[in-house]
């Protein structure tokens, strides 16, 4: 089946995730890390993406953002893969792709999801059994949104500033989001809507983005499944003789 377009919105969060040629690393110390944030800043700010959260893992990246344009997504990941790889191949004397294919990325509903995707990607760590606490991972934004550390790289999305009146009183009502795990079909449709490139929202925000962007945005079951039980007693229907 062919793979959907990209639905990218100006003004509306995406959940964006890229990862390494066959599950490598794309990070082995942190200098590397520090290049690749140093790209992702510039590339950013040069393309009109807000960053609202990140973590950098072994071998792949999530990221959080809004795009001031349409393609403004795929110049940053574009610049930053131009950029990073050719700095990654030279340091570790290498060749070749360094990426899995195409970034994934996923509208995200503001009003509903938003601080759910932050929570996803800030804990990714945790979940891997790299640390116990978000706040002991030193490269995602946690520390920055949970406890006020200086990040020039992030940009306070809306929904983040309504957690509080002021500065302080957001980091706190931040931080008792992380006071409990995920639940399991949060994950299950942050991963699902990501993998699958569609929205990230209820059925509302995916007819808005349909009528916005002008055609589909999800996948349409395979009808035409030749293994699926439903098909094929339609086709042994259609053998049969009155």
């Amino acid at each position: 089946m062919a793979r959907l377009s990209r639905n990218f919105v100006p003004g509306l969060p995406q959940h964006v995730v890229q990862r390494g040629n066959n599950r490598q690393a794309i990070f082995v110390g942190d200098d590397d890390r520090y290049r690749y944030l140093d790209c992702l800043a510039e590339a950013s700010s040069r393309h009109g993406c807000a960053i609202h959260a990140y973590v950098l893992m072994t071998n792949h990246v999530h990221l959080l953002l809004t795009p001031a344009q349409c393609d403004a997504v795929s110049r940053t990941m574009q610049s930053i893969g131009r950029r990073y790889v050719r700095y990654f191949n030279g340091r570790h004397a290498r060749s070749g792709t360094l990426w899995e294919g195409r970034f994934k990325a996923a509208l995200v509903e503001s009003e509903r999801y938003f601080l759910t995707c932050m929570r996803y990607i800030e804990l990714n760590p945790v979940r891997a059994a790299m640390t116990n606490r978000p706040e002991e991972y030193h490269w995602s934004s946690h520390r920055s949104n949970a406890f006020g550390a200086p990040c020039a790289l992030l940009t306070e999305h809306d929904v983040y500033a309504k957690l509080g009146s002021n500065r302080r009183d957001c980091q706190s009502t931040y931080r008792a989001l992380f006071s409990h795990a995920m639940a399991d079909d949060e994950l299950a449709a942050l991963r699902r809507a990501t993998e699958r490139g569609e929205p990230l929202g209820d059925e509302t925000f995916i007819a808005n983005a349909t009528k916005v962007l002008g055609r589909r945005v999800t996948k349409q079951a395979h009808g035409g499944d030749r293994k699926s039980f439903d098909f094929m007693t339609h086709a042994a229907s259609n053998t049969l003789t009155p």
